[in-house]
């Protein structure tokens, strides 16, 4: 737990009465945002405000403040935290003043409306009160580093969404799920990242609070203090929106490369392309609102459109995400691009051949571009106990890794926690993630019990369609015009068979022994049990698909019957003693 997020939560304990336990968050995060970008600029304040007097244009002003202080952003208020309570009567005008004047890439009080705020907690008699709690907790970066203010920022914004009873998942993703993830996506690329001034972009669509993004900077600093990391997201949400732009500014990075809006039908920085993307999005949530918009897309784009190959079923959008990063990632000729990105079961196999998401698994396989998959310990998210999934993606793969996919079963490497959180009850140590680490990048040396590495063809699979003759009354197949058998629509039956049935695992799959495989498959399992069965050609369909689970699979085999005899006899012994227990025991009160 944050006691950090803990103490500022404790505040909204005086807006109680005039406010609901719903509402607290409009007000505490919208301040707890301003105090830190207080307490920033401090230090500087007097300096900007002369450069404010100097110099009327926006642009020379920013100029001229990114030297004086090393900051993109500033305030040219008069007001702070530290003189607004010394106007008692004018204080809800001087702290409109103050959000007023910041300079203009920081927006993020619009996405609260927290001048209704202010207006609202006046007439409430509640903002005196609320400020002066606030001005007394120091949030600058000496004393509260970035990830901890990251960490009470997660803590207040779990705490508002269990008070309104909506979904905290969506907003945010626990933070040792995060580092396993940064902690794979940079796993092939470390060796490049400890290079001198290398500059690296990364990506997170769906930004939240901007935990993926702050993380992933972490985990390339503490390699490479010198590397030059630029960072970029989106984020359709109001306030996480808010959150994430003011920990970006807070750190010093260019602001206007967090966007708001939704990533689906309103992507940000459509012409670029990055060397490392990142996402965990929402499951299991429809996207019927924006089907039209996608669909439009996909059909306007053409074929090489972000969603040209599928779309998946409008009741989970998770698989549109997955394409867009794929669709993002740098051109192999320019070092290729990684993605790491959070889904839960579902994408692996759900959905028939022929499907939008067989079709969207058929174009990431035969691309070469899904590199590893990691289950991940179920219990590990504060929204959801149900299995989640760590894809990784890269379209410039490694020799050792091309045409091959590796499965990685991570399910057992967690830690319980001493204290549930929502749905979380366990987390991913530190050793938890080496351990996960060292079966990567072991990779087909891992153990066999825990890792499997596959062919892509190993995915794909046939369904054919088995036709059974019509048959009149006296038994007879009813014929066409040809005299072909007409087929029974209710005995009409299909089969998938593996792309890779009869073969050898060490031989190549060729294109052209797809019909010889698919004849083979019949003339073994089906002929000889479905008396003038037949193939419709023309039904047939490709498939792909996933099954994590089946590959990890253990045959236990069943108790020899003797030993089950065994326990059962001793069972029904235990029953007749109770019995005659109390047989006994009715004697005696009869008595």
């Amino acid at each position: 737990m944050s006691k950090l997020g803990s103490f500022i939560w404790s505040i909204a304990d005086q807006l109680r009465g005039p406010y609901r336990p719903n509402q607290y968050g409009t007000v505490i995060l919208p301040l707890t945002i301003l105090r830190r970008l207080d307490c920033i600029l401090e230090p500087d304040r007097e300096t900007v405000r002369e450069l404010a007097a100097k110099f009327d244009n926006p642009n020379r002003l920013k100029i001229e403040v990114k030297k004086a202080t090393g900051r993109t952003f500033y305030n040219t208020s008069n007001f702070s935290f530290s003189n607004l309570l010394a106007d008692a009567d004018g204080l809800a005008d001087n702290l409109t003043d103050y959000i007023d004047r910041f300079s203009p890439d920081v927006d993020v009080f619009e996405y609260f409306d927290f001048k209704k705020e202010i207006l609202a907690l006046e007439k409430a008699g509640l903002l005196r009160e609320v400020v002066s709690s606030f001005k007394a907790v120091d949030l600058h970066p000496n004393v509260v580093s970035n990830s901890d203010m990251g960490d009470a920022f997660e803590y207040i914004i779990r705490k508002f969404n269990e008070a309104a009873n909506e979904t905290s998942g969506d907003h945010y993703t626990p933070r040792d799920a995060i580092r396993l993830l940064v902690d794979l996506l940079f796993a092939e690329k470390d060796s490049d990242l400890t290079e001198e001034g290398i500059i690296r972009t990364l990506y997170d669509p769906t930004a939240g609070t901007g935990g993926m993004l702050s993380l992933a900077e972490e985990h390339l600093l503490e390699q490479n203090p010198d590397a030059n990391l630029t960072l970029y997201g989106q984020e359709y949400n109001p306030q996480s929106y808010a959150i994430c732009k003011s920990d970006l500014l807070a750190k010093g990075h260019d602001a206007t490369n967090i966007a708001f809006g939704n990533t689906l039908t309103e992507p940000a920085f459509p012409d670029k392309k990055f060397d490392f993307s990142m996402s965990n999005p929402p499951y299991g949530v429809d996207w019927k609102q924006y089907a039209k918009a996608v669909k439009d897309e996909r059909d306007q784009a053409g074929p090489y459109g972000r969603f040209a190959p599928g779309l998946p079923a409008t009741s989970d959008g998770q698989m549109l995400f997955l394409l867009h990063l794929a669709h993002r990632m740098r051109e192999p000729e320019n070092g290729g691009g990684r993605v790491g990105i959070v889904m839960n079961g579902s994408p692996l196999f759900n959905g028939a051949a022929g499907s939008g998401p067989s079709e969207i698994r058929r174009w990431l396989l035969e691309n070469d571009l899904v590199e590893a998959i990691v289950a991940l310990p179920t219990g590990m998210f504060f929204n959801t106990g149900i299995a989640t999934y760590i894809w990784i993606l890269h379209n410039a793969k490694i020799s050792e890794r091309r045409g091959k996919v590796q499965l990685i079963d991570g399910a057992s490497f967690s830690t319980k926690m001493r204290k549930s959180l929502g749905s979380k009850r366990k987390e991913i140590s530190d050793a938890n993630r080496r351990e996960v680490l060292k079966l990567y990048t072991a990779f087909e040396d891992a153990d066999p019990d825990l890792s499997k590495v596959l062919r892509n063809e190993e995915f794909g699979y046939w369904t054919i369609t088995v036709e059974r003759p019509l048959l009149d009354e006296s038994g007879e197949p009813v014929r066409d015009r040809k005299g072909n058998s007409k087929p029974d629509a209710k005995k009409r039956d299909t089969e998938n068979i593996p792309f890779t049935y009869g073969a050898s695992p060490l031989v190549e799959l060729v294109e052209t022994t797809r019909d010889e495989t698919i004849t083979a498959y019949f003339d073994v399992e089906v002929k000889p049990h479905v008396e003038g069965a037949w193939i419709d050609h023309a039904k047939t369909k490709v498939g792909y698909e996933i099954p994590f689970t089946r590959h990890f699979y253990k045959y236990v085999p069943p108790r020899p019957l003797a030993e089950i005899d065994a326990d059962l006899e001793k069972q029904v012994a235990k029953i007749f003693q109770l019995l005659r227990e109390v047989e006994d025991s009715g004697r005696g009160c009869v008595e």
